[in-house]
């Protein structure tokens, strides 16, 4: 199911929306301003944000500048009543992908959602941007700063799994399972090697880091790049 980040300070509009990707099979979550949204994608797996340009402490503009700088790269879809060029213009400038004008019309929405994560689905599938940092699966290859990599296979595929779903907690079965198979013979602590390794390999970036969950396993925390 895809998690949707619904930006809009309208209560009755906010939740209109959120009922209608509800009713379409979409899981979503709700934020009244930009800060609160933020909060959201620090804090969430999301995969697709609708956001108001219009918003008290953080506007439209200012929320979707920011998680771009940040390093998200889910679609946006920016939905206002300001329907002048200049305007969209502005919101295509900061990252927006999509762009709607109220009064919305609700089954459009839905198909524009769609469009938007099948397109998302297409360009992300082979290659993952995390702040200066991508990831291209085919290669096998990470490009950091202008300068490509080629790391071991596994810690590749262990960082783009965590990546992939940043905040999102892995167990170490269930990493085991999917980098190294099911009927592995290697132990737990191959996988605490490899993640060591990661460690080592990257401790001088900023962009991520990958934390210990005690008893449990492993996610990947964005930094602040």
């Amino acid at each position: 199911m895809f998690n949707i980040l619904v930006v809009e300070d309208d209560h009755a509009l906010r939740k209109l929306f959120c009922t209608v990707l509800s009713k379409n099979g979409y899981a979503y979550y709700e934020a009244q301003n930009g800060i609160e949204a933020l909060d959201v994608l620090e804090n969430q797996f999301i995969d697709l944000m609708i956001s108001d340009i219009m918003m008290p402490n953080m506007n439209g503009y200012e929320l979707v500048e920011s998680a771009r700088k940040i390093g998200y790269n889910l679609p946006i879809l920016m939905i206002t009543a300001k329907d002048s060029f200049e305007d969209m213009k502005s919101g295509f400038s900061v990252g927006t992908d999509d762009y709607m004008v109220k009064p919305v019309n609700v089954n459009e929405m839905i198909l524009r959602v769609n469009a938007l994560l099948r397109r998302a689905q297409v360009v992300n599938a082979k290659k993952l941007q995390c702040g200066s940092i991508e990831l291209d699966y085919d290669a096998l290859t990470v490009n950091h700063n202008g300068e490509s990599m080629i790391i071991p296979q596994k810690e590749f595929y262990l960082l783009y799994k965590l990546l992939s779903n940043p905040n999102k907690i892995f167990t170490k079965q269930q990493l085991m399972d999917e980098i190294w198979g099911m009927d592995t013979e290697s132990d737990p602590h191959t996988l605490d090697v490899h993640i060591s390794r990661i460690r080592e390999r990257f401790k001088d970036d900023e962009d991520f880091e990958i934390k210990t969950i005690r008893g449990l396993g492993y996610k990947a925390v964005k930094g602040n790049v």
